[in-house]
């Protein structure tokens, strides 16, 4: 039982924080979040923060630009954010944000707008400030504008939690930071925004909500929260991905997708996220054309391997719904990473390292940026098993072809 690993003695701070209005439609609730924004916060200006198409042809931006008109509110566009956004783009944004006197922020996308708009609205509290100050740690913020989350895929959890992340080009860095002023000041979730999201990346952000699942729950700091979060988050995924492989547009199970996605985000806002993530970052951000989604589902199997034997209970229990027979002992680990590996290659992620362009000179190089890049060292200290070195480096040499490979 996994509850035998809990000490019931530690103190444990259990966050659920943001409020998401959630639901097909859901996107109609802009409207009196704009009300109250406008009421509580007294806001009159709003940068929108987007990536080139997506919001407008998800049908999100004919809604929002209504409800920013109706509530006189005048509001600019940064529509720049590309998948893996880098400081660069949140700069920019910041610096439209700043001539325009912009007093709240609306992220309309997946992780990617989202998280630049978690970026720009803390810059504009703190406009001493640039995007690689804040993503070097030179200051701890403390205060950020209003945030509106608009998510247009179900994978990220961002519109439930304090976190965000930027990639560094010059350095190859892709680091995360996490603070309380960066939870949404409302968040919508409308299945209905993700109907177009094409069978690729339905399947690539629904892993990433695995991958969140799976760290928070088995993370050193995790709690009965994160693991019951992670639990339901993988039993939703197992059940109704299958189904929205078939048919796209299955709007139930776009729906449980989507709100599997919400609990994936609030588990790892609670257990936090160690070497899926911490090894992930680092691939994006030397290859930023590297989907984050198949990144993590690439590394999932290895990463099983190494810590299953720190927490063997509560893998047993979290991977229940897609691994048959784990009794959570130690000796199971091997038998639970080839089939999590299989359970990914049938779903039709069945690329490895190699086939995303990297080999084997390359691991030493990918070792290094996960210990050098700032904040990913927090995420290898709290994983279940001592994240040393060798272990980082043997889960990138397993990955490069996997174990179901022919």
């Amino acid at each position: 039982m996994w509850e035998n690993d809990i000490d019931i003695n530690e103190i444990k701070e259990l966050r659920v924080k943001t409020n998401v209005y959630f639901g097909v439609g859901a996107v109609n609730k802009i409207d009196d979040i704009l009300k109250s924004l406008k009421k509580e916060k007294k806001v009159d200006k709003i940068i929108v923060i987007s990536g080139k198409n997506a919001y407008k042809s998800t049908g999100a931006w004919d809604v929002i630009k209504k409800a920013l008109e109706d509530n006189n509110i005048d509001y600019i566009n940064y529509d720049k954010v590309t998948p893996n956004p880098t400081v660069c783009h949140i700069d920019e944004a910041f610096n439209m944000a700043k001539d325009f006197n912009a007093e709240a922020v609306i992220g309309i996308g997946g992780g990617s707008p989202i998280d630049t708009a978690k970026s720009v609205a803390c810059l504009i509290k703190n406009p001493q400030y640039n995007a690689r100050d804040l993503y070097t740690f030179k200051f701890t913020p403390q205060v950020a504008a209003p945030i509106i989350a608009i998510n247009l895929t179900h994978g990220t959890g961002t519109e439930a939690n304090r976190f965000a992340v930027a990639t560094i080009p010059e350095t190859e860095f892709k680091p995360a930071i996490a603070y309380d002023c960066l939870y949404p000041y409302a968040s919508i979730d409308d299945p209905a925004l993700m109907k177009g999201l094409s069978p690729k990346q339905t399947l690539f952000v629904s892993l990433d909500a695995v991958n969140h699942a799976v760290e928070a729950a088995t993370s050193k700091v995790a709690s009965p929260l994160a693991i019951s979060l992670a639990y339901e988050t993988i039993k939703t995924v197992a059940k109704y991905l299958p189904k929205i492989i078939k048919n796209p547009n299955d709007m139930e199970a776009r729906y449980f997708l989507t709100y599997a996605s919400m609990l994936g985000g609030m588990s790892f806002d609670n257990g936090l996220l160690h070497l899926t993530h911490a090894l992930e970052h680092p691939l994006s951000g030397m290859k930023p054309e590297l989907t984050h989604g198949l990144g993590l589902a690439i590394l999932l199997p290895s990463v099983i391997k190494y810590a299953y034997q720190g927490k063997p209970h509560i893998f047993a229990y979290i991977l229940s719904p897609i691994v048959e027979n784990l009794n959570g002992e130690t000796n199971e680990a091997q038998k639970a990473a080839k089939a999590v590996e299989k359970w990914i290659f049938e779903l039709g992620a069945t690329q490895k390292l190699k086939d995303e362009g990297f080999c084997e000179s390359d691991i030493d190089k990918i070792v290094d940026l996960t210990f050098n890049t700032p904040s990913l060292d927090l995420l290898l200290s709290i994983a279940p098993i001592d994240a040393t070195r060798d272990v980082v480096k043997n889960i990138f040499i397993e990955s490069l072809e996997g174990y179901n490979k022919n």
